[in-house]
């Protein structure tokens, strides 16, 4: 039972975060599970290798569409998001389960990972509706842990990749789905409607250019593009930064599974910890300062890779892997915060939507990339969008 007071706060039961967390984590499990297995996919349905980006962006553009699709009619601000949340979980996961059927030529696999992403629509955005409708006075915090479970839901596969490679590789496909299942019933039974909800009635196609017109919350959708850019192509070749590693060292021989898990999974505890020091710090100056420090681990990337220590190389990497996604939770407060509650599930779902569509452009310009120079030297391209971040975070006013 929720309570509300005179005074107009609200008393929320202690459980009901942990649940939209572990939920999260459940859910977005989905996301990366073709790439924890993609050399069986490779295998088993005889594609080429360069097939990896082309996967990735798969889920990325139903991530895209869906999330246009959501927010176009305001699915999340008219509906109720727990149910919203429970169903894309369910489909989601059937569309998941369709990778472990072989002999599957690329157009069906590119299809099964496009519908994978475009539900996850349902599940990441409206996640962070459904807990801005719960808190107010700390979303900040609050998001910081959801950012949190979404990072160790994606870095996820990875581990059960390592974990389960003495069994058959579909078991990683199977148990991300029903994780996913799991984690919508968790929503839809124990996570009802929040008391911060405010439903809105109509479907309103202008609310683009409305939100848009708002200095500060294009200074934080702006914000949050830059560290898009850099963000999902980072973890998407992360496995690529070890290959690389391993190459140049010959005596070298890092799990790759293992350290792609480790050094995404880090994300997890820089988010939480970015979300309590917002608190202390405010959210545009730690958002700012985190993107920072991201924006010079692309530059200096390259001079890793000559470094004769394995050990060195995998704590630069975890590094980058907290900075990567730390201010992720940050620019998501910031977004929630400057729109008005009748709209804040769709003004989150937009920012999403275009915020992935510049990880398709940076995934494909990393795959090119990787045909015409070297991959120590492709990570830097990664920094444009950071400091095109930064550029417009001076720009607004300090909050």
């Amino acid at each position: 039972m929720i309570e509300k007071n005179t005074s107009n706060s609200v008393h929320v039961p202690k459980y009901i975060l942990p649940l939209i967390i572990v939920s999260q984590f459940c859910c977005t499990s989905l996301w990366f599970a073709g790439n924890g297995v993609m050399d069986a996919l490779i295998e088993t349905n005889h594609l080429e290798a360069s097939v990896l980006s082309f996967l990735t962006s798969a889920v990325q553009f139903g991530f895209i569409l869906g999330t246009f699709v959501f927010a176009l009619f305001s699915i999340s601000d008219r509906f109720s998001p727990s149910k919203v949340f429970m169903m894309s979980a369910i489909l989601a996961a059937c569309f998941n389960c369709g990778l472990v059927l072989e002999n599957q030529p690329l157009i069906i696999l590119l299809l099964l990972r496009f519908f994978t992403g475009f539900f996850l629509a349902g599940i990441y955005p409206v996640g962070m509706k459904i807990a801005a409708d719960y808190y107010h006075q700390g979303l900040g915090k609050a998001l910081g842990f959801l950012v949190g479970a979404l990072v160790l839901g994606t870095a996820f596969p990875h581990l059960l990749s390592n974990v389960l490679q003495q069994f058959p590789w579909q078991m990683v496909i199977y148990t991300t789905s029903l994780l996913s299942v799991l984690g919508g019933v968790l929503i839809v039974l124990f996570v009802p409607d929040g008391p911060f909800r405010k439903s809105s009635s109509k479907v309103d196609v202008t609310i683009l250019s409305k939100l848009f017109k708002d200095r500060e919350f294009k200074a934080a959708a702006f914000g949050y593009f830059g560290h898009m850019w850099e963000l999902y192509a980072f973890w998407a070749f992360t496995p690529i930064l070890l290959k690389t590693y391993n190459v140049l060292h010959p005596g070298t021989n890092l799990n790759i599974a293992l350290y792609s898990f480790i050094i995404i999974a880090s994300g997890t505890l820089s988010c939480c910890v970015s979300g309590i020091m917002s608190k202390i710090k405010g959210l545009k100056r730690s958002a700012y300062y985190i993107l920072l420090a991201s924006t010079v681990c692309c530059l200096i990337s390259p001079f890793f890779f000559y470094i004769n220590s394995a050990s060195l190389f995998v704590l630069f990497l975890i590094f980058w892997g907290m900075v990567v996604v730390a201010d992720s939770p940050l620019f998501s407060t910031l977004v929630a915060y400057n729109t008005r509650p009748e709209t804040k599930g769709s003004a989150l779902t937009i920012v999403n939507c275009i915020g992935f569509s510049i990880t398709i452009i940076s995934i494909q310009t990393l795959g090119f990339l990787q045909t015409i120079m070297h991959p120590m030297f492709m990570f830097v391209f990664l920094a444009i969008g950071p400091i095109l971040g930064l550029i417009a975070l001076n720009k607004s006013k300090a909050r």
